[in-house]
Order: C-alpha cells, then structure tokens, then sequence
C-alpha cells in the first residue's frame, strides 16, 4: 500500500510555487508567447515570465477593471473603471493609445482574429494593396516638444513609433477588439482602434421561442458579465444579467413571472456582418484609421506651432511695449509707428525713442528679441514642411482612395461609405494644402519683414550710441515702412494658428475676393471663401467632414448586429449582485464534428456558476450550456442543437473560479468549504470532460425552459473519479488558464502564486515546491 502511494502520478506538475507582493485580481496568459498579465488590487499591471521574472510595471493612476492580449501577443489592451481603453507594447509596457468609448467601466475585452486570410482571391475580391508608400515617404510623426531632450521618457516619438510598428504588423490580417462596460454597451474596433460597430443591450427587442412566447422583450438594467466573439466573426455570445421584460404583444408565459425575470442570460448577437464584409471592413480601417493618426499629427503640429510662435510674439511684446509707456511718460500725442516713422524719414530722435533704443532695449535685448522670432520662424517652417504639409498630402491621398472605393457601391455602399460625404471630405482637404501654401507664404514674408525692421533698429541703436554700423546688415526703408503700417501691433501668423475653438474672420480686400472666387469655380471647388478663414479653421472643417465619413460606417454595421438568440439561465435573488461581486463564468467556440458525421461545425460552450440561492434543489452545482449559437444549414441537417448540463462540485468544496481549456475541457479551482479564504487550508484544481455529462436537449420551438427541470439529470463529480489536485493552499480567483501553452497559474490566497503544466503529470516523489 505505501509502495503504491509512493509511485503514484498526480496530475497537473507543479512548475513553481512562488510568494507574490499583492494579491492578483486579473490574470491572463499570452497567446503566443510564456508570458502572464496580472492586475494587482490597487490596479498596477505586471507581466511577469513563464519563470516568474517580471519584465515591467506599469499603473494607469486609475482602477483597472479588465485585461485582454491581442492575438499575436504583442499589445494587451486594458479596460479602468472610467470607460477608457489603453493599448501597451508587451516590450516594455508603454502606453501606445488610450480611447475613450464608454461612459461606464469595461468591465471585459475580447480580442479575436479573423482565422482566415483577410486579403485573398478565393472569395472573387481582388487582394487589397495599401497603395501610399509606392507615392509617400513613411508617414509623419507628431513633432518634438521643443526644449524636450532626445531620450526623455516624456516624449511621444518612442510610443508613437512602437504603435505604428504595431499597427503596420497587423495590417495584414484582421481582427476585432470588443469591449463590453457594465452598462449593456459593446464596442468593436477593428486593429483595437477603429470603432467600426456597438450594441446597447438595453435597447435591443429580444424574439425568440425559448421565452415561451411571440412576443418581444427587452433587458432592463443590464450589464455585462461576459463576452466572446466566435474566431469565424459571426457570432457573439454573451453573459449579462438584467431584467428580462415583455414590451411587445405575445402570450405571456407564467414561468417568467409576470413577464419579467431578473436574472443571468446568454445571448447570442448576429455579426456576420464581420465575415461578410471584412475585405470591405479591413480597406475603410486601413485607410481611414491612417487618416486618424496623420489627423493628430496635424493637431498637435498647430498646437505646438501655436505655442512657439505666441512664446517669440510674447518676447517681442513684452519688450517693445515699453515704448508706448515711454511716449505717455513723455507727454506726446503719438504712436509708437509713427515716432519710428519720424524716425526713419531723418526727423530729429525724440526723447522716449532715444531712451528706448538706448536704455530699455538697447543692442542685446534688441538682438534677445530678434533670435526668439528668427527662431520661432525656423522652427514653424521645419514643422510645416516636416509634419504638416506631409501629413496633408497622405490625408489627400487616402481620402482619394476611399472616394475610389465610395464608387464601388455594390462593395462599400453596404457598410456606410457614402460618397458625397466623402467627396465634401476630399475637397476639405484639397482646401488645407492650400492653407498650408497660403501659412507658407505669409510666415516667410511676417519673418522676413520682422528681420528687416531688427536690422534697422539695430543701426538705429549704433548710430544714437555713436558706433560703427558699417558691418550691420543691409534693411530696406519699404519694408521698415510696411512692417509699422501692417505688423507692428498686429500677428497674422498667430492669428492663423488660433485655437481651433475662436472663430476669427480674415480680413480680405474686395479684388481679392473676387479673383479667387472665379479661380474656385475655374478650379471645380465651390468654396470661396477660405481666405477669410484660418489654417486652424480650416483643420476642424476637415476633421469634421472625416468624422462624418467614418460615423456612417459605424451607424451602418452597428445596425446590422442584431441579437439572434437568447437563453435565460437562471433568476438572481436580492441577495445576490452579479455587477459588483466576481461571478465564475466562461466562455469559449470549438470546431467540432458531431459523431458519426465529417462536417466541421463551430460549437460555443458557455460555463457559469449556479447560485445555491436559485433554486431549493440545485446546490453547488454549475451550468454548461452549448449550441445556442446557430445558423439555418446547422438547424435543417439537425447538427447544432441547444443542450444544457449541471454538473456538481464534490462534496466538501465550493467553486472559486472555473475555465474552458480545450475541446470539452472545464478546468475547475475549488476551496474547501471548511476553510475561511484567508486561512491556510486546502484546495483543489480539477478537469472535467464535458462529453461525460449528461447533457439535455433543448428544443428551440418549445415553450420557455427552466434549470430547474434539470435536477434528475445533474453529474455529480467526485475527486477519486476525476483529473484532479490538491492544493496546499486556500486559493482565490482569478484562475488563469492557457489553452496555447498548457499551463494554469493558481493565486492563493496567503499571496502566493502556483504555476501548473495541464499537460503533464508528476511522480508524487519528486514533486518540488519552490517557496523562494
């Protein structure tokens, strides 16, 4: 008897057990590579090596609600409390983007890829070719803060390069992020980023059989536990609870308790919208997400623009206004223009412009004054030319493109690429390059008519100190002269770079007007009247007419994800809030082939907890539901039928947290029931083979269906029976499992952290537990 216990095999090897700082309240395995996600309590994001080396730390400052990995494993998307949405390189984990969707907390992500080729031939479409870098350099990134040194951590260049490296990576092949908040919203965003679809669960009418009437309903309050996207893009399904209520005319049924039900539901929503177009789908994100990004550029180009050029006009003020003081101190009747224009006709130096030149400017602060707008001039070109005007022509570029593919009305019609909108875009941004050439011209000329009026001044300043002027810059009297008439007290530069919220009309002469109304009509464009707007006018008339063009697509697919199903589960007592508290659920889609059959079918398997509150006979047992997802081929031939299955959790334990694994694998994470969560005592990690349940058929044409009824067909589970451990710890959620890698990482609950390799098993003897 003890030889036999000596060599017996325990399943699960225990890789490490290893003594973490904070207790984990998310954790999530990579897909592609041995790495784990881990949130602590206080909301700090780790990733830590299959070794349990961490490679970084990183904290939002805010509460974060939920974790999920790309699907190349090389960005984790992160949800917080406040409804936004962070994307961080798995390299060092810096902030790539950061979106703001929802109003309420994300409380689940689900990043799914599309398994087949996005671009091919097989379906008739021709491949699709991002057709800008064979015209354009690489696009432009957002310019340097200047006075910010190369390196510092506060720049954006290393996080914009790293998203761009990213999102160049992954342009290939499509994928959709979804997030889910508390308040019923779904999002979808395509690479993570473009919002192409959302879904308010409150708003949606709810048909079908299983409500036991031919009526619709309507999920009052609801929120989301869970959701899944199926790898082919066609189905989602969903957890969430929420008052099921009638609204429309059917046949109430009496086991929804007066029309309404209050409790946990699956629902299954129609996304095939996804499949069907996603050639379509993946060219409108490509291109127009693009646009976004070249968008910023633009804005953060202007801003900082803004703010160098009012830093040098700032300079410039600060020191010639003293002249004006010097004038009233004085007791003339005059400008400052026109003592400067007595000046410069050969008139005798007056008192306050003597004292000025000599004593409150003099040469160094004349020359301080004359390198802070010479600079600033300098540094508004390189911006242009550098960021600005490249980021306009790409911005033309693409948006020709998309009106290319808006005349492909049989394609892209069909997911809301409305050409007159985008003809109206097209032309917005024809109009800002010549903007840009129009800023070009009057910063050359505002710059070169400032140097000239310093290199007057400048030998003003030396003759009135009797020094020699002969090796000064020569000046031109003409522009001196233009300068004091047009830019002495006035800023046009700044005045095109205004902040985008002031509305400021350009002042423009009559001829003017009329020559450039008859170019514009020469010219094909309907606009005239740009010159009398600013090139920051000019930019929120653009980022308008493209918010336009991308929020039709998303109205459009949005209204083509339709709920297709819906299977109440159980009712939630008072007692029980399924918002706030950690509720075990699971959700996962598997190919399948039925037995005694060859067809490939995509079987979704939805595992929850039963509360032992919901029913008097139904005690600590859990719910596998499969099938509810369908499609009409899958209900003429029989193949996908809506099955339920309990199953009970062995006596003396409860159930912490629970996992899909593999093809009709659960794996299970129990405590003793006997033992306080923040005891010492023991627990246990169990899989269970779902083909060895007792599953019942649900018919879809059959009147409302309850758990209840299950009762006489519940599989109860046993620990000598079943692929099981013991676990030398109280342990507690989150159990994060890998599919990919076959590992399973367990938390206990005295702050510890225990690794196990689902695919293996270990002699009992030479199990090693490392407590390092």
């Amino acid at each position: 008897m003890e030889t036999d216990e000596s060599q017996r095999v325990l399943p699960f090897q225990l890789q490490f057990d290893k003594p973490i700082a904070s207790q984990i309240k998310i954790a999530e395995w990579n897909p592609e590579k041995d790495l784990l996600a881990m949130v602590t309590e206080d909301s700090k994001l780790l990733l830590h090596r299959f070794n349990w080396q961490r490679l970084w730390t990183t904290s939002p400052g805010k509460c974060i609600t939920s974790i999920c990995w790309r699907p190349d494993g090389k960005a984790i998307a992160v949800g917080l409390e406040d409804g936004t949405m962070s994307l961080h390189d798995v390299e060092n984990g810096k902030l790539l983007r950061s979106m703001k969707f929802h109003c309420a907390s994300v409380v689940c992500l689900n990043w799914v890829e599309d398994t087949k080729k996005t671009m091919g031939v097989n379906n008739g479409n021709s491949p699709y070719e991002d057709r800008t870098a064979r015209f354009f350099p690489p696009a432009p990134r957002v310019p340097r803060t200047a006075g910010l040194v190369p390196g510092d951590s506060s720049g954006t260049d290393e996080s914009d390069d790293s998203f761009r490296e990213l999102f160049d990576s992954s342009r290939q092949q499509f994928d959709i992020l979804c997030s889910g908040d508390k308040d019923g919203n779904i999002y979808f965003n395509i690479f993570g980023i473009f919002p192409i679809g959302k879904v308010n669960l409150r708003d949606i009418a709810f048909h079908s059989p299983l409500l036991g009437n031919h009526g619709s309903f309507q999920l009052m309050d609801a929120s989301i536990c869970k959701m899944a996207l199926s790898s082919d893009l066609c189905h989602i399904t969903v957890l969430c609870s929420g008052m099921l209520t009638e609204t429309g005319l059917g046949s109430c049924d009496h086991q929804l308790s007066g029309c309404k039900l209050d409790g946990l539901h699956c629902l299954v929503l129609d996304s095939t919208m996804f499949q069907k177009r996603k050639n379509e789908l993946h060219q409108l994100a490509q291109q127009a997400s693009n646009v976004e990004h070249l968008i910023e550029v633009i804005r953060k180009s202007i801003a900082i623009m803004y703010k160098q050029w009012s830093d040098a006009m700032h300079v410039y003020h600060e020191k010639f206004n003293a002249l004006s003081s010097l004038i009233v101190d004085h007791g003339l009747d005059s400008s400052p223009q026109e003592e400067f224009l007595s000046l410069l006709g050969g008139a005798r130096t007056s008192p306050p412009v003597h004292q000025f030149l000599v004593s409150s400017l003099g040469e160094a602060g004349l020359k301080r004054v004359a390198k802070a707008v010479s600079g600033a001039g300098k540094e508004l070109q390189t911006i242009v030319l550098d960021h600005l005007q490249p980021a306009a022509e790409i911005i033309g570029f693409r948006m020709g493109e998309l009106r290319g593919l808006s005349k492909w009305r049989a394609r892209f019609l069909g997911i809301g690429l409305e050409e007159r909108l985008i003809d109206n875009a097209t032309e917005k941004a024809g109009m800002f390059l010549v903007q840009i050439e129009r800023f070009i011209r009057i910063l050359s000329s505002v710059v070169q008519q400032f140097s000239n009026f310093f290199n007057w001044l400048l030998k003003c300043v030396k003759v009135l100190m009797s020094e020699p002027s002969d090796q000064l810059l020569p000046f031109s009297s003409e522009l001196v002269i233009l300068f004091l008439k047009f830019l002495y007290d006035q800023d046009p530069v700044g005045t095109l770079l205004q902040d985008i919220q002031r509305d400021h009309i350009v002042e423009v002469d009559l001829e003017t007007k009329q020559r450039v109304t008859e170019l514009a009509y020469f010219g094909g464009f309907s606009d005239s009247e740009y010159l009398k707007r600013t090139l920051a006018k000019e930019f929120q008339q653009l980022e308008s007419c493209f918010k336009e063009v991308i929020e039709m697509p998303l109205t459009t697919v949005s209204r083509r994800i339709l709920c297709k199903d819906i299977l109440p589960l159980f009712p939630v007592s008072s007692a029980l809030n399924l918002k706030s508290a950690y509720f075990p659920v699971s959700i996962s889609y598997y190919q399948e082939a039925p037995h005694g059959t060859t067809h490939q079918r995509l079987t979704d398997y939805t595992s929850f907890m039963v509360p032992d509150e919901t029913f008097p006979n139904i005690t600590n047992c859990i719910g596998v539901a499969r099938g509810l997802i369908h499609d009409a081929d899958n209900l003429k031939t029989g193949l996908n039928s809506l099955e339920v299955a309990l199953l009970c959790i062995p006596d003396g334990y409860h159930c912490v947290d629970l996992s899909q694994y593999k093809e009709e694998q659960i794996v299970l994470l129990l405590n003793d029931v006997n033992t306080d969560s923040d005891s010492s005592g023991n627990a246990c990690m169990m899989m269970v083979q779902t083909d060895a349940l007792t599953f019942v058929s649900i018919s879809r044409s059959s009147p409302s269906w309850n758990l209840h009824e299950l009762q006489d067909f519940i599989t109860c589970l046993h620990l000598e029976n079943e692929k099981a451990r013991e676990i030398p710890h109280s342990v507690v959620a989150p159990l994060a499992v890998s599919a990919s890698r076959g590992v399973a990482c367990v938390f206990g609950a005295r702050k510890r952290a225990l690794v196990y390799i689902l695919e293996e098993d270990e002699d009992e003897d030479e199990e090693v537990t490392d407590s390092e």
